[in-house]
C-alpha cells in the first residue's frame, strides 16, 4: 500500500481516490468545508491551494505519489506552469517517487502542454517516475481508468 496525495480532490479527485482502495489517499482542498466531506469518503483531507506552494509541503509526508488534477485550473495559470516547475524541484527532497499530471482540461491546451513539458523534463533531470495523461476529463469513465493506470504504473 502507497499514500498517494491528490492535489484538486474536487469530484474528480474523489472519483480517483475511490477507484484506488488498496491505497491511502490524501486529498487538497481550498476549501474548509469540503474537508468533512473527504473525511467521510475515507481520504485525509488537507487545506491546500497549490497556488502557494507552502501549503502543499506538509502534505507531502509520506506519500509516493502525487498526482496533480489541475487541467481545469483556468484561473490559476501558474499551476501548470511556474508553480510546477518550484514543486518538482522541491520533490528531490520528499518521499515522493512518482507524479502524475493531468494534461487535460478546460485550462489552455499550451499551457498544459507546457506543464506536461515540465514534468518530463523533471523526470529527466532528477529520475522521477511521471505520467502524462491526456485522456479528457469529460469522458469520465475513460478518465478515471487512464489516471488509475498511471498511477499504477508509477508505483510498479
Amino acid at each position: 500500500m502507497a499514500r498517494v496525495l491528490v492535489v484538486g480532490c474536487g469530484c474528480r479527485g474523489l472519483a480517483l481516490a475511490r477507484a484506488l482502495p488498496e491505497h491511502a489517499v490524501r486529498g487538497t482542498t481550498r476549501s474548509a468545508d469540503r474537508l468533512v466531506e473527504l473525511e467521510k469518503a475515507g481520504i485525509e483531507g488537507v487545506p491546500a491551494d497549490p497556488d502557494r506552494l507552502a501549503t502543499l509541503v506538509r502534505a507531502l509526508d509520506g506519500v509516493t505519489v502525487v498526482c496533480w488534477l489541475m487541467g481545469g485550473a483556468v484561473d490559476s495559470p501558474a499551476v501548470n506552469g511556474d508553480r510546477l516547475r518550484t514543486l518538482m524541484e522541491h520533490l528531490v527532497d520528499t518521499p515522493v517517487r512518482g507524479f502524475v499530471y493531468e494534461a487535460a482540461g478546460g485550462a489552455e491546451p499550451a499551457l498544459l502542454a507546457r506543464g506536461a513539458q515540465i514534468v518530463r523534463e523533471a523526470s529527466e533531470t532528477w529520475h522521477i517516475c511521471v505520467e502524462v495523461v491526456g485522456a479528457d476529463p469529460a469522458e469520465h469513465d475513460e478518465w478515471l481508468e487512464a489516471m488509475k493506470s498511471a498511477v499504477e504504473r508509477t508505483l510498479a
